[in-house]
Protein backbone atom coordinates (compact mmCIF):
# COMPACT_ATOMS: atom_id res chain seq x y z
CA UNK A 1 0.00 0.00 0.00
CA UNK A 2 1.49 3.34 -1.02
CA UNK A 3 0.63 7.01 -0.75
CA UNK A 4 1.45 10.49 -1.98
CA UNK A 5 1.18 13.70 0.01
CA UNK A 6 0.17 16.97 -1.69
CA UNK A 7 0.66 20.18 0.29
CA UNK A 8 -1.13 23.17 -1.22
CA UNK A 9 -0.19 26.78 -0.55
CA UNK A 10 1.87 29.61 -1.99
CA UNK A 11 3.13 30.35 1.53
CA UNK A 12 4.93 26.98 1.51
CA UNK A 13 6.56 27.58 -1.85
CA UNK A 14 7.92 31.02 -0.99
CA UNK A 15 9.33 29.85 2.34
CA UNK A 16 6.97 31.89 4.47
CA UNK A 17 5.67 28.75 6.22
CA UNK A 18 7.61 25.59 7.01
CA UNK A 19 5.81 22.46 5.82
CA UNK A 20 5.59 20.49 9.06
CA UNK A 21 2.33 18.89 7.94
CA UNK A 22 4.01 16.67 5.36
CA UNK A 23 6.50 15.29 7.89
CA UNK A 24 3.72 14.54 10.38
CA UNK A 25 1.54 12.82 7.77
CA UNK A 26 4.48 10.88 6.38
CA UNK A 27 5.44 9.64 9.83
CA UNK A 28 1.91 8.55 10.71
CA UNK A 29 1.35 6.75 7.41
CA UNK A 30 4.69 5.00 7.77
CA UNK A 31 3.80 3.95 11.31
CA UNK A 32 0.84 1.92 10.05
CA UNK A 33 2.71 0.35 7.14
CA UNK A 34 1.78 2.68 4.28
CA UNK A 35 4.76 3.48 2.07
CA UNK A 36 4.98 7.16 1.17
CA UNK A 37 6.25 7.35 -2.40
CA UNK A 38 6.22 11.09 -2.96
CA UNK A 39 5.66 14.44 -1.26
CA UNK A 40 4.99 17.53 -3.36
CA UNK A 41 4.17 21.15 -2.64
CA UNK A 42 1.95 22.94 -5.11
CA UNK A 43 0.68 26.47 -5.62
CA UNK A 44 -2.80 27.86 -5.05
CA UNK A 45 -3.44 27.37 -8.75
CA UNK A 46 -6.40 25.41 -10.13
CA UNK A 47 -4.68 23.82 -13.14
CA UNK A 48 -1.65 22.80 -11.09
CA UNK A 49 -3.76 21.23 -8.35
CA UNK A 50 -5.84 19.28 -10.87
CA UNK A 51 -2.72 18.02 -12.65
CA UNK A 52 -1.06 16.95 -9.41
CA UNK A 53 -4.19 15.12 -8.24
CA UNK A 54 -4.41 13.23 -11.50
CA UNK A 55 -0.75 12.24 -11.42
CA UNK A 56 -0.93 11.13 -7.79
CA UNK A 57 -3.97 8.91 -8.32
CA UNK A 58 -2.33 7.22 -11.29
CA UNK A 59 0.70 6.30 -9.22
CA UNK A 60 -0.57 5.59 -5.68
CA UNK A 61 -3.40 4.05 -3.69
CA UNK A 62 -3.83 6.87 -1.19
CA UNK A 63 -3.54 10.62 -1.74
CA UNK A 64 -3.41 12.96 1.26
CA UNK A 65 -4.05 16.64 0.49
CA UNK A 66 -3.65 19.54 2.92
CA UNK A 67 -4.26 23.27 2.57
CA UNK A 68 -6.57 25.66 0.77
CA UNK A 69 -9.81 24.90 2.66
CA UNK A 70 -10.26 28.26 4.41
CA UNK A 71 -13.03 30.83 3.83
CA UNK A 72 -11.08 33.31 1.67
CA UNK A 73 -10.78 33.77 -2.09
CA UNK A 74 -7.40 32.04 -2.35
CA UNK A 75 -8.72 28.83 -0.79
CA UNK A 76 -9.58 26.87 -3.93
CA UNK A 77 -9.01 23.26 -2.90
CA UNK A 78 -12.73 22.52 -2.42
CA UNK A 79 -13.51 23.78 -5.92
CA UNK A 80 -10.59 21.79 -7.32
CA UNK A 81 -11.97 18.60 -5.77
CA UNK A 82 -15.40 19.24 -7.29
CA UNK A 83 -13.88 19.84 -10.71
CA UNK A 84 -11.62 16.83 -10.54
CA UNK A 85 -14.40 14.42 -9.53
CA UNK A 86 -17.01 16.23 -11.67
CA UNK A 87 -19.47 16.73 -8.84
CA UNK A 88 -21.47 19.51 -7.27
CA UNK A 89 -21.67 20.61 -3.64
CA UNK A 90 -24.18 20.04 -0.89
CA UNK A 91 -24.70 21.51 2.54
CA UNK A 92 -23.88 19.00 5.24
CA UNK A 93 -26.10 19.43 8.32
CA UNK A 94 -23.58 17.96 10.77
CA UNK A 95 -20.82 20.24 9.54
CA UNK A 96 -23.14 23.25 9.70
CA UNK A 97 -24.08 22.39 13.26
CA UNK A 98 -20.39 22.07 14.19
CA UNK A 99 -19.74 25.54 12.78
CA UNK A 100 -22.74 27.07 14.57
CA UNK A 101 -21.76 25.48 17.85
CA UNK A 102 -18.23 26.80 17.53
CA UNK A 103 -19.39 30.36 16.86
CA UNK A 104 -21.88 30.20 19.74
CA UNK A 105 -19.14 28.96 22.06
CA UNK A 106 -17.03 32.00 21.25
CA UNK A 107 -20.01 34.37 21.31
CA UNK A 108 -19.61 35.39 17.68
CA UNK A 109 -22.28 35.76 14.99
CA UNK A 110 -22.22 33.23 12.15
CA UNK A 111 -21.39 35.00 8.89
CA UNK A 112 -22.45 33.84 5.40
CA UNK A 113 -18.80 33.22 4.57
CA UNK A 114 -18.37 30.82 7.46
CA UNK A 115 -21.73 29.17 6.81
CA UNK A 116 -20.55 28.49 3.27
CA UNK A 117 -17.88 26.20 4.73
CA UNK A 118 -20.63 23.67 5.44
CA UNK A 119 -20.86 23.14 1.66
CA UNK A 120 -18.93 19.98 0.79
CA UNK A 121 -18.34 18.06 -2.45
CA UNK A 122 -21.16 15.61 -3.16
CA UNK A 123 -18.62 12.84 -3.76
CA UNK A 124 -17.18 12.97 -0.25
CA UNK A 125 -17.84 11.89 3.29
CA UNK A 126 -17.07 14.97 5.41
CA UNK A 127 -14.29 14.74 7.97
CA UNK A 128 -15.65 16.79 10.84
CA UNK A 129 -13.39 19.48 12.27
CA UNK A 130 -13.68 19.93 16.04
CA UNK A 131 -10.76 22.38 16.16
CA UNK A 132 -11.82 24.79 13.40
CA UNK A 133 -14.52 25.52 10.86
CA UNK A 134 -13.37 23.94 7.59
CA UNK A 135 -14.26 20.24 7.27
CA UNK A 136 -12.09 17.72 5.52
CA UNK A 137 -13.18 15.38 2.72
CA UNK A 138 -12.90 11.59 2.55
CA UNK A 139 -13.33 10.31 -1.00
CA UNK A 140 -13.22 6.71 -2.18
CA UNK A 141 -13.11 6.27 -5.95
CA UNK A 142 -12.30 3.05 -7.84
CA UNK A 143 -10.67 1.51 -4.81
CA UNK A 144 -8.45 4.52 -4.13
CA UNK A 145 -8.63 7.10 -1.35
CA UNK A 146 -8.29 10.87 -1.41
CA UNK A 147 -8.26 12.53 2.01
CA UNK A 148 -8.37 16.33 2.00
CA UNK A 149 -7.71 18.31 5.18
CA UNK A 150 -7.07 21.91 6.25
CA UNK A 151 -3.50 23.15 6.43
CA UNK A 152 -3.76 24.33 10.04
CA UNK A 153 -1.56 21.76 11.84
CA UNK A 154 -3.77 21.33 14.89
CA UNK A 155 -6.85 20.73 12.76
CA UNK A 156 -5.07 18.41 10.34
CA UNK A 157 -3.43 16.35 13.08
CA UNK A 158 -6.75 15.74 14.85
CA UNK A 159 -8.36 14.60 11.58
CA UNK A 160 -5.44 12.28 10.85
CA UNK A 161 -5.53 10.67 14.28
CA UNK A 162 -9.30 10.45 14.71
CA UNK A 163 -10.50 9.72 11.18
CA UNK A 164 -7.95 9.20 8.40
CA UNK A 165 -5.61 6.71 10.10
CA UNK A 166 -8.40 4.57 11.60
CA UNK A 167 -10.24 4.45 8.27
CA UNK A 168 -7.14 3.52 6.29
CA UNK A 169 -6.40 0.74 8.77
CA UNK A 170 -9.98 -0.52 8.63
CA UNK A 171 -10.11 -0.51 4.83
CA UNK A 172 -6.64 -1.86 4.04
CA UNK A 173 -5.74 -3.90 7.12
CA UNK A 174 -4.79 -6.97 5.10
CA UNK A 175 -2.51 -5.02 2.78
CA UNK A 176 -0.60 -3.00 5.38
CA UNK A 177 2.97 -3.95 6.22
CA UNK A 178 4.22 -4.68 9.70
CA UNK A 179 7.15 -2.32 10.19
CA UNK A 180 9.57 -1.77 13.07
CA UNK A 181 12.15 1.02 13.09
CA UNK A 182 15.06 1.58 15.42
CA UNK A 183 17.45 4.51 15.49
CA UNK A 184 20.97 3.69 16.65
CA UNK A 185 22.74 6.88 17.75
CA UNK A 186 26.47 7.31 17.22
CA UNK A 187 28.95 10.11 17.70
CA UNK A 188 32.68 10.65 17.45
CA UNK A 189 32.96 9.09 13.99
CA UNK A 190 32.34 10.50 10.52
CA UNK A 191 29.57 9.07 8.35
CA UNK A 192 32.02 7.75 5.73
CA UNK A 193 34.17 6.00 8.35
CA UNK A 194 31.09 4.52 9.94
CA UNK A 195 29.95 3.20 6.57
CA UNK A 196 33.36 1.66 5.92
CA UNK A 197 33.32 -0.18 9.26
CA UNK A 198 29.91 -1.64 8.42
CA UNK A 199 30.63 -2.53 4.80
CA UNK A 200 29.37 -4.42 2.95
CA UNK A 201 26.22 -3.10 4.63
CA UNK A 202 23.81 -5.46 2.89
CA UNK A 203 25.80 -8.44 4.19
CA UNK A 204 26.49 -7.14 7.69
CA UNK A 205 23.04 -5.68 8.38
CA UNK A 206 20.85 -8.21 6.60
CA UNK A 207 17.06 -8.23 6.14
CA UNK A 208 16.67 -4.56 7.02
CA UNK A 209 16.79 -1.21 5.28
CA UNK A 210 19.65 0.96 6.53
CA UNK A 211 19.85 4.75 6.39
CA UNK A 212 22.76 6.91 7.58
CA UNK A 213 21.50 10.28 8.85
CA UNK A 214 24.33 12.65 9.84
CA UNK A 215 23.87 15.79 11.92
CA UNK A 216 26.10 18.13 13.92
CA UNK A 217 25.98 15.85 16.95
CA UNK A 218 26.79 12.58 15.21
CA UNK A 219 25.28 10.01 12.86
CA UNK A 220 21.90 8.35 13.35
CA UNK A 221 21.61 4.90 11.79
CA UNK A 222 17.98 4.02 11.07
CA UNK A 223 17.17 0.33 10.82
CA UNK A 224 13.83 -0.63 9.26
CA UNK A 225 12.49 -4.15 9.34
CA UNK A 226 9.35 -5.51 7.65
CA UNK A 227 7.58 -8.77 8.36
CA UNK A 228 4.37 -10.72 8.32
CA UNK A 229 4.02 -9.81 11.99
CA UNK A 230 5.37 -7.19 14.36
CA UNK A 231 7.43 -9.84 16.11
CA UNK A 232 9.07 -10.90 12.84
CA UNK A 233 9.89 -7.30 11.94
CA UNK A 234 11.26 -6.62 15.42
CA UNK A 235 13.46 -9.71 15.30
CA UNK A 236 15.04 -8.52 12.04
CA UNK A 237 15.80 -5.11 13.51
CA UNK A 238 17.16 -6.48 16.79
CA UNK A 239 19.44 -8.90 14.92
CA UNK A 240 20.81 -6.09 12.75
CA UNK A 241 21.29 -3.85 15.78
CA UNK A 242 23.33 -6.58 17.48
CA UNK A 243 25.61 -6.90 14.45
CA UNK A 244 25.99 -3.14 14.29
CA UNK A 245 27.03 -2.92 17.93
CA UNK A 246 29.57 -5.70 17.46
CA UNK A 247 31.38 -3.60 14.84
CA UNK A 248 30.92 0.01 15.97
CA UNK A 249 29.69 -0.35 19.55
CA UNK A 250 32.23 2.08 21.00
CA UNK A 251 30.65 4.90 18.99
CA UNK A 252 27.06 4.04 19.99
CA UNK A 253 25.74 6.15 22.85
CA UNK A 254 22.03 5.39 22.66
CA UNK A 255 18.90 4.43 20.77
CA UNK A 256 15.66 6.05 19.73
CA UNK A 257 15.34 9.53 21.19
CA UNK A 258 18.23 9.34 23.68
CA UNK A 259 20.18 12.56 24.20
CA UNK A 260 23.93 12.38 24.77
CA UNK A 261 23.71 14.79 27.71
CA UNK A 262 21.19 12.53 29.41
CA UNK A 263 23.28 9.42 28.71
CA UNK A 264 26.29 11.09 30.34
CA UNK A 265 24.13 12.28 33.22
CA UNK A 266 22.82 8.77 33.81
CA UNK A 267 26.37 7.38 33.87
CA UNK A 268 27.44 9.96 36.44
CA UNK A 269 24.37 9.29 38.55
CA UNK A 270 24.74 5.50 38.43
CA UNK A 271 28.36 5.75 39.54
CA UNK A 272 27.63 8.48 42.09
CA UNK A 273 30.13 10.77 40.42
CA UNK A 274 30.15 14.55 40.11
CA UNK A 275 31.40 16.78 37.32
CA UNK A 276 32.47 20.39 36.81
CA UNK A 277 33.00 22.10 33.47
CA UNK A 278 35.45 24.80 32.41
CA UNK A 279 34.53 26.37 29.09
CA UNK A 280 36.30 28.90 26.97
CA UNK A 281 35.21 28.85 23.33
CA UNK A 282 31.77 27.25 23.91
CA UNK A 283 30.76 29.97 26.37
CA UNK A 284 28.65 27.78 28.66
CA UNK A 285 26.95 25.61 26.05
CA UNK A 286 28.23 22.33 27.50
CA UNK A 287 26.99 23.28 30.96
CA UNK A 288 23.67 24.26 29.45
CA UNK A 289 23.30 20.90 27.71
CA UNK A 290 24.02 19.03 30.95
CA UNK A 291 21.67 21.14 33.07
CA UNK A 292 18.84 20.93 30.54
CA UNK A 293 18.11 17.58 32.18
CA UNK A 294 15.96 17.32 35.27
CA UNK A 295 17.93 15.99 38.22
CA UNK A 296 21.28 17.24 36.92
CA UNK A 297 21.97 18.89 40.29
CA UNK A 298 22.78 15.39 41.59
CA UNK A 299 25.96 15.24 39.53
CA UNK A 300 26.67 18.72 38.09
CA UNK A 301 28.56 20.92 40.58
CA UNK A 302 29.45 24.01 38.56
CA UNK A 303 30.26 25.45 35.17
CA UNK A 304 32.94 28.10 34.74
CA UNK A 305 33.17 30.28 31.64
CA UNK A 306 36.85 31.20 31.58
CA UNK A 307 36.84 33.09 28.30
CA UNK A 308 39.82 35.34 28.82
CA UNK A 309 43.38 34.35 29.68
CA UNK A 310 43.05 36.25 32.94
CA UNK A 311 40.02 34.15 33.91
CA UNK A 312 41.92 30.96 33.18
CA UNK A 313 44.71 32.09 35.47
CA UNK A 314 42.63 33.66 38.27
CA UNK A 315 39.77 31.16 38.45
CA UNK A 316 41.19 27.89 37.12
CA UNK A 317 44.75 28.32 38.42
CA UNK A 318 46.32 27.81 34.99
CA UNK A 319 49.96 28.84 34.97
CA UNK A 320 50.28 32.21 33.23
CA UNK A 321 53.70 31.28 31.82
CA UNK A 322 52.18 28.16 30.26
CA UNK A 323 49.62 30.28 28.41
CA UNK A 324 52.35 32.61 27.20
CA UNK A 325 54.49 29.71 26.02
CA UNK A 326 51.89 27.34 24.51
CA UNK A 327 48.94 29.66 23.88
CA UNK A 328 45.45 29.51 25.37
CA UNK A 329 44.39 27.08 22.65
CA UNK A 330 46.73 24.20 23.39
CA UNK A 331 46.80 20.70 24.76
CA UNK A 332 48.70 21.79 27.87
CA UNK A 333 46.29 24.58 28.79
CA UNK A 334 43.25 22.35 28.23
CA UNK A 335 44.62 19.80 30.69
CA UNK A 336 45.38 22.47 33.27
CA UNK A 337 41.86 23.88 32.87
CA UNK A 338 40.29 20.46 33.47
CA UNK A 339 42.47 19.82 36.50
CA UNK A 340 41.83 23.32 37.79
CA UNK A 341 38.05 23.19 37.62
CA UNK A 342 38.06 19.77 39.28
CA UNK A 343 40.32 21.06 42.04
CA UNK A 344 38.33 24.18 42.88
CA UNK A 345 35.00 22.35 42.78
CA UNK A 346 36.01 19.14 44.52
CA UNK A 347 34.33 16.96 41.88
CA UNK A 348 35.25 13.52 40.62
CA UNK A 349 35.66 14.75 37.05
CA UNK A 350 36.66 18.03 35.46
CA UNK A 351 36.16 18.68 31.76
CA UNK A 352 37.52 21.63 29.82
CA UNK A 353 37.41 23.06 26.33
CA UNK A 354 39.45 25.73 24.57
CA UNK A 355 39.53 26.51 20.87
CA UNK A 356 39.11 28.86 17.93
CA UNK A 357 35.55 28.76 16.62
CA UNK A 358 35.97 31.54 14.07
CA UNK A 359 35.58 33.29 11.85
CA UNK A 360 38.36 35.40 13.48
CA UNK A 361 41.24 34.46 15.75
CA UNK A 362 43.07 31.95 13.56
CA UNK A 363 46.81 31.93 12.98
CA UNK A 364 49.04 30.10 10.53
CA UNK A 365 49.46 27.22 13.00
CA UNK A 366 46.06 27.36 14.69
CA UNK A 367 43.21 27.40 12.15
CA UNK A 368 39.53 28.06 12.68
CA UNK A 369 37.94 24.95 14.13
CA UNK A 370 40.95 23.89 16.21
CA UNK A 371 39.65 22.72 19.60
CA UNK A 372 41.24 20.95 22.56
CA UNK A 373 39.08 19.07 25.05
CA UNK A 374 40.42 17.56 28.27
CA UNK A 375 38.94 15.38 30.99
CA UNK A 376 40.61 14.89 34.37
CA UNK A 377 40.01 12.78 37.47
CA UNK A 378 42.08 12.57 40.64
CA UNK A 379 44.33 9.93 39.04
CA UNK A 380 44.14 10.43 35.29
CA UNK A 381 43.83 13.08 32.59
CA UNK A 382 43.26 12.84 28.86
CA UNK A 383 43.17 15.43 26.11
CA UNK A 384 42.13 15.27 22.49
CA UNK A 385 42.66 17.64 19.60
CA UNK A 386 39.81 18.27 17.15
CA UNK A 387 39.82 20.05 13.83
CA UNK A 388 36.33 21.24 12.95
CA UNK A 389 35.87 23.42 9.92
CA UNK A 390 32.39 24.83 9.84
CA UNK A 391 30.76 28.08 10.88
CA UNK A 392 31.10 29.46 14.39
CA UNK A 393 27.76 27.99 15.46
CA UNK A 394 28.49 24.61 13.85
CA UNK A 395 31.85 24.47 15.58
CA UNK A 396 30.26 25.30 18.92
CA UNK A 397 27.69 22.51 18.59
CA UNK A 398 30.21 19.93 17.40
CA UNK A 399 32.63 20.90 20.15
CA UNK A 400 29.97 20.55 22.84
CA UNK A 401 28.91 17.09 21.67
CA UNK A 402 32.55 16.04 21.42
CA UNK A 403 33.16 17.10 25.01
CA UNK A 404 30.22 15.07 26.28
CA UNK A 405 31.33 12.07 24.23
CA UNK A 406 34.84 12.34 25.67
CA UNK A 407 33.35 12.30 29.17
CA UNK A 408 31.24 9.23 28.29
CA UNK A 409 34.27 7.33 27.06
CA UNK A 410 36.37 8.44 30.03
CA UNK A 411 33.80 7.09 32.46
CA UNK A 412 33.35 3.80 30.59
CA UNK A 413 37.04 3.31 29.93
CA UNK A 414 36.62 3.31 26.15
CA UNK A 415 39.92 4.11 24.38
CA UNK A 416 40.25 7.63 23.01
CA UNK A 417 41.55 7.69 19.46
CA UNK A 418 44.19 10.25 18.57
Amino acid sequence: MNAQIISIGDELLIGQTVNTNASFIGARLTDIGVEVKKVITTADDMDTILADLGDALQRTDIVIVTGGLGPTHDDITREAICRFFNCGMREDPDVLEDIRERFNRFGRPLTPTNQDQAMVPECCEPIRNFNGTAPGFWIVQKGKIVAVMPGVPREMQAMMENFVIPNIKARYSAGLKHIVRLNILTTGIAESNLFDKLSPVDQVLTNVKVAFLPNLGGVKIRLTGEGNSIDEAREKVNSAAQQLRLRVGRYVYGEGEDELSQVVGNLLKERQMTIAVAESCTGGNISNMITDRSGSSEYFERGVIAYSNAAKVEILQVNEDLIQEKGAVSEEVAIEMAKGVRSISGTDIGVSITGILGPKGATSTKPVGLVYIAVASHSNAIVKRFNFGGTRLENKIRSSYSALELVRRFILGIPIEA
